[in-house]
């Protein structure tokens, strides 16, 4: 049956359409807010997939040209793979979704989510985020939802809900935030420094919004839900865990697990699961649930001890940052390096630079979003964690890590006015045992100064996590969390910035939710750890911005000249630009408004570039001096070319102070001669002296 829901949302209507299309999907919803239109689906397969020990569930965005009314570029003419921004919404999407499907439910589930049209106003991603919640809450599939989702940009001082692209893209502020009708399950921020305070209030704005969205869902589930189907439980038996305490008792485990070495560790527990495979060797059904049932009791033991006793696994304080080096310049040639090393967590990243016309061109649905001048890329080699499998290029994880550290630093860049280059850096991963992600921004930011990038202020990142009791009130904070207590822990909340705010934040978690204690608190422990970080490791290692570029980078020169004469210099299917990057080894960019830049690595060269652009768009006037080559002889006179596509004649009569019969006699061609300007001649032409010139 075909039911239409409508409620009005930040001044714009929200209409939900159930069993208009789409009937046979597990759950479907057809969202319109404003004249953007997605179609949400839930689907799940029919049984668990065999021999799996994780939830699998996938999430995607897909991105439709013909929603915005372009054709897809390229000789396919067909939508390629996912751009990156549709990969950043689909970990939107998945992360406060997925603690929501009961843990030991392994079926296939798929919720995708396909943008049908775009109006500017209401940003797709926004509607998807909703249309998800809305598809897998109605559906048979086991979900303990809803959940909502809102976003909250700022302009002026002023909070802005759900806003549109161009608030979202020119504000100071682009949160999205996802809640239970409980609590916050998910935070997604970028910020131009906003302080700690202000982002919580925003926070606790979207949370309320939150609340009105679920009413609204409720509704929907009530009068259309399915259901929950019936499924096979995976957990691990009972009687399994029982067994296994009695082989390795918990003394035992604590032993294993509560070292500040992540090899010792992984070797303490080969050698106890080991030890049960021999235990269990005639019982199958056991055998195979003994990697799950290991893990759960590591996780058990981890959490016990720092709930009960404020103990972490390497022995650290609560709050304390594990050891912390820097340094810069460790590759040679490049255009910036710096290395960012915490506890077993280590980040080289290199910085290069080059002319804007390298920057990134964006396809996307946002009109306003073309090119993109900065880009931070993260690799996450399988070296890292000690382990060997093939590289198939960066994954959704190592593309949402490189986003969120690109997001950290882009407050802090220089304009394109104040810095005319397209910024390229790239985080290599070299160990990892927790938040790569974070030692990537502080390596980033020291890769930026070295390379001599005017960056306003310094960035900093660091990852809080918690472990959770049975109350609300039962809970512990971990400032640095390595990589156990991230696998065994509820939390994962990142924050980067400056001394004066955020400029980014990444939180994810695995229970249904956090508190305003926990969130606050959070986002104090971050702050301070940030201070110190900055402090005692970053600056010690570079404490500014070069004054300028390196040697091997790129220099740029910029000049004006009257868009009118900017076919002048571009010249007939680009012959005289051409020419004149081929006779210096520049590369010159120029805009639509007439800025020139032209970029290279030799400046007498990059100097000659720009004397032939300003002889080209000069207007000659008498008087002026110039320097020329001899290009023709005729027998009246000579005609010598000052920049490429610009030529001028030199009547006999003006060669030499005395009478010649013969041109020959005084010039040859190719002869670089100075000439004075004597204006235009009868027919129009550039009339040049030799025997004038002084």
């Amino acid at each position: 049956m075909y039911k239409s829901y409508t409620m009005e949302l930040a001044g714009r209507t929200l209409r939900v359409d159930i069993g208009r299309v789409a009937a046979q999907a597990n759950g479907a919803a057809f969202m319109h807010y404003g004249d953007t239109v997605v179609l949400s689906t839930a689907t799940a397969s029919d049984k668990p997939r065999e021999g799996i020990d994780f939830f699998p569930l996938s999430v995607e965005f897909e991105e439709k040209l013909y929603a915005v009314g372009k054709i897809p570029g390229g000789f396919n003419k067909r939508e390629g793979k996912a751009s990156e921004n549709a990969v950043l919404t689909s970990r939107v999407i998945d992360r406060p979704m997925r603690p929501l499907f009961p843990k030991d439910y392994r079926n296939d589930v798929t919720l995708n989510n396909m943008v049908m049209s775009v109006d500017p106003e209401c940003r797709p991603e926004l509607v998807a985020m909703l249309g998800a919640a809305i598809a897998a809450s109605i559906s048979d599939i086991p979900f303990d939802g809803p959940c909502a989702m809102t976003q909250v940009g700022m302009v002026n001082g002023e909070f802005i809900i759900n806003p549109s692209q161009e608030q979202w893209k020119n504000g100071d502020l682009d949160l999205t935030v996802a809640s239970t009708k409980e609590k916050v399950i998910m935070i997604e921020a970028g910020a131009n420094e906003i302080p700690e305070e202000k982002m919580i209030e925003a926070i606790y704005m979207a949370h309320e919004v939150n609340q009105q969205l679920i009413a609204f869902i409720e509704k929907i589930v009530a009068e259309t839900g399915k259901a929950k189907h019936e499924y096979i439980s995976c957990a691990v038996p009972e009687e399994l865990f029982a067994a296994i305490k009695e082989i390795v008792p918990p003394a035992e485990m604590e032993k294993a697990v509560f070292t500040d070495d992540k090899q010792t560790r992984e070797g303490n527990i080969r050698a106890i699961t080991e030890k049960l495979e021999e235990a269990f060797a005639e019982n199958e059904e056991w055998l195979e649930a003994l990697g799950e049932a290991v893990y759960q009791y590591q996780k058990k033991t981890v959490r016990k001890m720092i709930l009960k006793d404020h103990k972490r696994p390497d022995g650290r304080e609560l709050t304390q940052i594990r050891p912390l080096a820097a340094e810069v310049d460790i590759i040679p040639r490049v255009h910036g390096s710096a290395m960012f090393t915490r506890g077993q967590t280590q980040i080289c990243n290199v910085c290069t630079l080059a002319p804007l016309s390298e920057q990134q061109r964006i396809d996307g649905l946002d009109e306003n979003e073309v090119s993109k001048r900065y880009m931070h890329h993260y690799n996450f080699p399988s070296y890292s964690v000690g382990e060997t499998k093939p590289s198939r290029g960066p994954g959704r994880r190592e593309i949402g890590h490189g986003a969120l550290a690109e997001r950290a630093l882009i407050p802090v860049l220089p304009s394109e006015e104040e810095f005319p280059y397209a910024i390229r850096t790239v985080s290599e991963t070299f160990e990892s045992n927790g938040s790569t992600s974070m030692a990537s921004t502080c390596a980033s930011c020291m890769s930026l100064m070295a390379a001599g990038v005017p960056i306003k202020k310094m960035v900093a990142g660091i990852s809080c996590g918690l472990v959770t009791g049975e109350t609300d009130d039962d809970f512990v904070l971990l400032t640095d969390i390595q990589g156990l207590e991230d696998f065994f822990g509820d939390m994962d909340f990142k924050v980067t910035g400056t001394t004066e705010g955020i400029t980014a934040i990444q939180m994810d978690i695995k229970i249904h939710g956090l508190t305003r204690p926990i969130v606050e608190g959070a986002i104090a422990r971050c702050r301070e750890a940030r201070m110190f970080i900055m402090d005692t490791c970053m600056k010690p290692a570079i404490e500014a911005p070069r004054p300028e570029v390196g040697a091997y980078a790129p220099k740029i020169i910029q000049m004006m000249i009257d868009p009118q004469k900017i076919g002048d210099v571009v010249g007939q299917r680009g012959k005289t630009i051409n020419a004149i990057i081929e006779q210096t080894g520049v590369k010159i960019d120029i805009t639509d408004d007439g800025a020139v830049s032209i970029c290279g690595t030799d400046k007498t060269m990059m100097d000659k570039a720009k004397e032939m652009v300003r002889i080209i768009t000069t207007e000659f006037e008498e008087g002026q001096v110039f320097v020329g080559k001899v290009v023709s002889i005729k027998e009246f006179g000579a005609f010598l070319e000052f920049a490429p596509g610009k030529e001028g004649m030199v009547h006999i009569s003006k060669i030499a102070k005395e009478r010649i019969n013969r041109v020959e006699d005084v010039l040859t061609l190719g002869d670089m001669v100075k000439v004075v300007c004597l204006g235009k001649d009868k027919m129009g032409r550039i009339s040049f002296s030799i025997k004038d010139c002084k």
